[in-house]
């Protein structure tokens, strides 16, 4: 009997690991190292699936933890079993479906086939896909626990140990695996893939975190600054934080606002208190958990990951997109952790004009209505992301990728830099000035001035002119001219601009403001105002003008009560001048000659934030007569010179 077939007897023979494990067919003829499995090319869903249904055979499994618990596991091998192949790990709180030996991904379920490779070239070379239900959800056995610290005390578990549990026990197990393995997830996945990186197992050789969850206070999905994401905690929470009292192969998304727009329901709800005694009837944990904790105390800083990703062995390669609407903090923040915790490893970061997960589910030629003049999505598949695994995994020659691979926006080009942010770029300030006009000389010593606008928690400032259900992702591009017109935002811009200005990396907001109340939220965006002449897309079926587009580049909160310290928020003193400053999350944009240069100040982004009531109270308990109405004043003076910090790679400031 040769060894391979030993090995797979052994393997079926385990209980009560393994279940529903299907008789492998008879070897094939022997094939080259380098030959790929799927001979032909994958050019559409149905053809992936049908790749999977041919070439794959699924197994699934019980994998045991290090304290007993089972992990239930699906493992897609080769049939083609004259030669070994590495795995590719993909470890989820959102579930493993289709359930059942029998049951393959299908393109009647695009988003669930998407999920099943990180790219559909490595379906063609051959590999062992393994997906996994996280501890505590869906088939998996254990209790949840969200954004799950790191162990402080030896023998507790926690992610990093359950991957590394979970990789040993495929590498032991799995008949025909080479003993090399990948882990890649997005979003939350990718929360986990970077987990594995922390005391790796020997055979983890490449790990892509894309869009990973990172710091759910400072930055990511929940929280920016210390101010709620509320549409985007409700949508979520209301699906995924209601409690799973046994495993199960069924989950229901999806909450029914019974209203067309989103800005209409949130309102309706009133304070925010009144989310739990309305809709989710105090039986979400970690929503009441969010509500406990409004400050960055301890609960916060055990979950945020960066401080333990220290001394990586595998490849590391993050990904994320500048228009990811729930990440983009979480990327950068994730690299720049490795880079400087793991000096020496292997270390590289991409990102590109992408919304949340889009360069593993769309072409990445277009976010809403700013097109990118290519499919950017699959050149990153085919040429960053494919030969990244096939080098670590199968020791294909090293592939050319830089430290950095950016997509540029606004010229539409990807660019290569050996450090990010580039060296090159060289910090500079946009200073607000009089009657709205933007410039990098400051204000004359002496000089004084101000802009004020009145801020009203009864007609917060919505954050898209678009009406709908869900949040549209799309909004990180939008139009601001909505926005513009009206008199709670205050608009600075330059005159248009003689040749390109490049701006990468981070963005830095300096507000000198006064207020005649005790707290107050301060949103800054900058902005991208085409030419007036810019032709209209052809076909149109939006009827978008594209002629003086305001288009979105950057945007971010600062929650003011937390302007000096995110673990003791304080109050305003009323009508003293007080410096707000927060870090926007970077960029790589280039304003092409002929555009202007745009900065936004408002007070409210409605729904995206939660109303901030304008007095200091605590938000998540606040009640209707907390919120007022308060006029706020942004300085532009000698002395308190409110002003955007930038990092020009390529021309000058007007």
């Amino acid at each position: 009997m040769r060894p391979f077939h030993r090995l797979l007897v052994g393997l079926l023979s385990m209980a009560p690991f393994a279940c529903g494990v299907r008789t492998p067919p008879a070897v094939a003829e022997p094939r080259r190292a380098d030959e790929p499995l799927v001979a032909s090319e994958l050019k559409d869903d149905a053809e992936l699936a049908r790749a999977i249904r041919e070439h794959y055979t699924k197994y699934e499994f019980r994998i045991p933890m290090r304290d007993g618990v089972h992990l239930f596991t699906a493992v897609y091998a080769p049939k083609e079993r004259s030669r070994t192949y590495p795995i590719l790990l993909n470890r989820t709180p959102y579930g493993i479906g289709p359930y059942g030996v029998d049951n393959d991904p299908d393109e009647k379920n695009p988003r669930v086939l998407r999920r099943f490779a990180p790219s559909t070239r490595l379906v063609r070379e051959g590999y062992i896909f393994v997906h996994q239900d996280v501890r505590g959800r869906m088939m998996s056995e254990g209790t949840f626990v969200d954004v799950r610290p790191h162990a402080q005390k030896a023998g507790e578990i926690d992610e990093s140990s359950d991957a590394w549990d979970t990789i040993d026990w495929l590498v032991k197990n799995v008949p025909g695996n080479s003993g090399r393995v990948g882990i890649w997830g997005v979003s939350y996945p990718g929360f986990y893939a970077a987990q594995a990186a922390v005391d790796a197992h020997p055979a983890l050789k490449a790990v892509s975190p894309q869009a990973p969850v990172t710091d759910w206070f400072e930055g990511d999905d929940f929280h920016h600054n210390g101010a709620f994401f509320l549409a985007a905690a409700f949508e979520f929470y209301s699906s995924f934080g209601k409690a799973r009292p046994q495993p199960t192969k069924k989950v229901t998304w999806g909450f029914d606002h019974e209203v067309a727009d989103l800005y209409d329901f949130f309102l309706a709800m009133g304070p925010i208190a009144n989310a739990n005694t309305k809709y989710l009837k105090n039986e979400v944990p970690f929503w009441n958990e969010l509500f406990a904790h409004g400050a960055r105390d301890d609960f916060w800083k055990v979950r945020n990951p960066r401080p333990f990703y220290k001394n990586v062995k595998p490849a590391v390669m993050t990904v994320g997109g500048w228009f990811d609407a729930e990440d983009c903090f979480g990327a950068l923040a994730t690299y720049s952790a490795f880079e400087k915790q793991s000096p020496g490893a292997s270390n590289t970061l991409v990102m590109g004009p992408w919304r949340h997960g889009g360069w593993a589910r769309t072409d990445g030629d277009r976010l809403g209505d700013v097109r990118f003049g290519q499919k950017t999505s699959a050149f990153y598949r085919e040429n960053i992301e494919a030969p990244f695994f096939q080098h670590h995994l199968k020791g294909t020659p090293a592939p050319a990728l830089p430290e950095a691979w950016t997509y540029e926006t606004g010229t539409n080009v990807w660019q290569h830099y050996d450090v990010w942010p580039p060296r090159e770029a060289k910090p500079k300030a946009l200073y607000f000035q009089e009657s709205g006009g933007l410039a990098s000389a400051p204000p004359a010593r002496g000089a004084t001035g101000f802009d004020e606008y009145v801020s009203d928690p009864k007609k917060p400032v919505p954050f898209s002119s678009k009406l709908g259900g869900e949040i549209d992702e799309d909004y990180m591009t939008e139009d601001q001219r909505f926005a513009s017109r009206r008199p709670d935002v205050l608009s600075y811009g330059t005159g248009p601009l003689a040749a390109d200005v490049t701006l990468a990396g981070p963005i830095e907001a300096e507000l000198w403001v006064e207020t005649t109340g005790t707290d107050a939220d301060f949103v800054v965006k900058l902005v991208d105002v085409y030419p007036e002449d810019v032709a209209d897309p052809d076909p149109n079926p939006t009827g978008v003008k594209m002629g003086g587009y305001q288009q979105l580049v950057r945007g971010d909160v600062m929650r003011g009560k937390f302007r000096r310290s995110f673990e003791k928020p304080e109050p305003f003193d009323p009508g003293k001048p007080a410096l707000v400053k927060f870090t926007l999350t970077d960029v790589n944009h280039t304003f092409r000659s002929g555009h202007r240069i745009m900065v936004q100040v408002q007070s409210s982004w409605f729904p995206l934030v939660d109303r901030n009531p304008q007095t200091f109270v605590d938000i998540y308990t606040a009640k209707e007569s907390d919120f007022k109405t308060a006029t706020h004043k942004v300085l532009r003076s000698g002395d308190r010179a409110s002003n955007l910090r930038v990092f020009v790679l390529r021309g000058n400031l007007p």
